[in-house]
């Protein structure tokens, strides 16, 4: 099992459902130390800002990104939010990062993410975001009448190898989705990683039991919180 610590970036700070506390959350390059000094080899980024249409944290990714390829070891680097071009694309991909996630495009914009898919094929995780079952875009905002199943066989179809299924959940004390997660992965035959509603320590020991889950995305800010969940995280990035 895969563990990648997700970091929520928005207006240049760390924002999450997870996080506890009348005191701050930590800013994101202290974050993203504690992460790494703590045996992290995977980070997952998104940018919350540019998924929604509204700005972006591109700089501060940027940043990030070179901090991981300063360290003794290899990190791997999923970047989402907002990657609706090749030139977005190609930025990331030169500043380090290890996949790019794409959905909104998928269903918005067939024909670039065909284009995407024929410049950046290794790179490329298709991203499908439902709550209940059914495809939410652009940042959560956007709730569409198309199934994560029919999405998740069209990315298929599109030649992405690597999918992720982000549970939207129907509110903070939801548990996760694990159902439609393993219903992907059997239909599809694709590695799936599961994240959105893993806010949790007992929702991260829980994706060990799911059959079809090869990684799971959990907030960061549960390891910043509980430096003992650190333990999870140690693994050697392939």
């Amino acid at each position: 099992m895969k563990i990648y610590p997700s970091l929520n970036l928005q207006q240049g700070q760390v924002v999450s459902t997870a996080w506890q506390g009348d005191a701050c959350p930590p800013m994101p390059m202290d974050l993203v130390e504690q992460l790494l000094d703590g045996g992290a080899t995977r980070l997952a980024l998104v940018d919350v800002d540019a998924a929604m249409g509204r700005g972006n944290n591109r700089e501060l990714i940027g940043q990030i990104l070179h901090r991981c390829r300063t360290r003794d070891r290899k990190v791997c680097v999923q970047v989402a939010g907002g990657i609706r071009s090749s030139d977005q694309a190609q930025f990331f991909i030169d500043q380090g990062a290890t996949w790019l996630v794409v959905g909104t495009i998928l269903h918005k914009s067939p024909m670039v993410s065909e284009q995407l898919m024929a410049r950046f094929p290794s790179f490329l995780t298709a991203a499908i975001d439902a709550r209940g079952g059914m495809v939410h875009r652009a940042g959560w905002t956007d709730a569409t009448s198309q199934s994560a199943l029919d999405l998740a066989l069209r990315a298929k179809a599109y030649g992405f190898r690597r999918l992720i299924f982000v549970d939207i959940p129907k509110d903070p004390t939801a548990d996760p989705d694990f159902q439609t997660a393993q219903d992907l992965a059997a239909a599809t035959g694709l590695p799936l990683l599961m994240g959105g509603s893993l806010t949790a320590p007992h929702h991260l020991e829980a994706v060990y039991s799911k059959p079809g889950l090869k990684g799971a995305l959990v907030d960061a800010l549960m390891f910043y919180q509980n430096p003992r969940l650190l333990a999870f995280l140690q693994a050697t990035c392939a």
